[in-house]
């Protein structure tokens, strides 16, 4: 029997619309199940820092929520360009995700002329896993020999000896790149910059003596701070931390020259741009979960760093708003990539 048009065009429709929905119950079916597979989070730092530190205390609870493993990946390099491009390129089908930075998300695209991403259009903000003040610190053997006891003293010193004292970083325009070009900036000194591949690497060198000073992030140099390895001149936020609360601020401790310095840091979990929202609010949901236990808290808390687990909208918000933040530091320091 042979259709007449309207009957061909009609059975035409049908057959779309049932594969449609056929791939409509596909995709909702494969989210559902997700994840099926091991799940990738890269830190776009070297070990040791406090984006490893904080991405792996939140993967084995992810582990545990989910019933398959979440796996660290440590790919540094570019200020965390190479980890984020990474991510970025990676399929958006929920098994790649990234502990995003203030610095990949918030300074980057104001420092480097030409970003492999772009951190708003080629991401899925999940959410705020924690914020964190970072930690003007020295050697201590180093300061002591110096006779540099505070912030009022390190300033002293690298006036009259500029180029004499070297800061360490974890990388050329992270944020504690940043906090110590805003430093220099505001309070006139000059200081040679020293970038490594991450927290990690470049607390050793600290640690070892090979570095003066450093603007590391809080949780990261806790335990060197407390074993008096370390010298905590001042924090970098506007309030102290209550993981030290002995610190002053950079503020409170340099005076009227550096009225209004603030530089604090923050780290989040982003997952390629098109992941589909389902995935995306079942990790929010998981992540701001453990970060609420009593255990998780407290240990996080005790480091320095202010657990949060906001709704992907809201990191969306603080994303938009650190890149005009940012953007007015690098321009006011002077900042550039080495």
């Amino acid at each position: 029997m042979t259709l007449s048009s309207p009957s061909r065009r009609r059975t035409t429709l049908a057959l779309a619309a049932l594969a449609a929905l056929t791939l409509a119950a596909g995709s909702a079916a494969a989210q559902g199940s997700w994840p099926t597979k091991p799940v990738r989070i890269v830190v776009p730092f070297a070990p040791g820092g406090t984006t490893d530190i904080l991405a792996r205390a939140v993967a084995p609870e992810l582990s545990k929520a989910f019933g398959q493993q979440f796996i660290v990946d440590n790919r540094a390099g570019a200020g965390g360009n190479v980890g984020a491009e990474i991510v970025a390129r990676a399929p958006n089908d929920g098994y790649t995700l990234l502990m995003g930075t203030v610095g990949t998300h918030g300074i980057n695209r104001a420092l480097y002329p030409k970003l492999p991403f772009d951190p708003i259009k080629d991401f899925a903000p999940i959410t705020l896993v924690a914020a964190v003040p970072n930690v003007m610190e020295m050697n201590a053997d180093k300061a002591k020999a110096l006779n540099i006891n505070s912030v009022a003293d390190f300033m002293k010193y690298a006036k009259a000896n500029p180029g004499k004292l070297n800061m360490a970083s974890s990388g050329s325009g992270t944020s504690i790149h940043l906090a110590g070009e805003l430093f220099k900036t505001m309070t006139g000194s000059f200081m040679t910059h020293i970038p490594y591949r991450g927290s990690g690497p470049a607390l050793l060198d600290l640690v070892g003596g090979n570095a003066d000073v450093m603007f590391d992030n809080l949780p990261s140099s806790m335990q060197q701070i407390k074993g008096g390895k370390l010298k905590a001149l001042a924090v970098t936020s506007s309030k102290r931390s209550p993981a030290l609360p002995d610190v002053p601020t950079v503020e409170e401790a340099g005076g009227p020259m550096l009225k209004g310095y603030e530089a604090s840091s923050w780290f989040g979990l982003l997952a390629p741009a098109g992941t589909p929202p389902e995935i995306v609010n079942r990790i929010q949901q998981e992540v701001a979960k453990s970060l609420g236990t009593p255990a998780i808290k407290e240990k996080m808390l005790a480091q320095g760093a202010i657990p949060s687990g906001n709704t992907p909208a809201e990191f969306a918000k603080l994303i938009d708003s650190e890149h005009v933040k940012w953007a007015k530091v690098v321009k006011a320091s002077g900042a550039k990539v080495d």
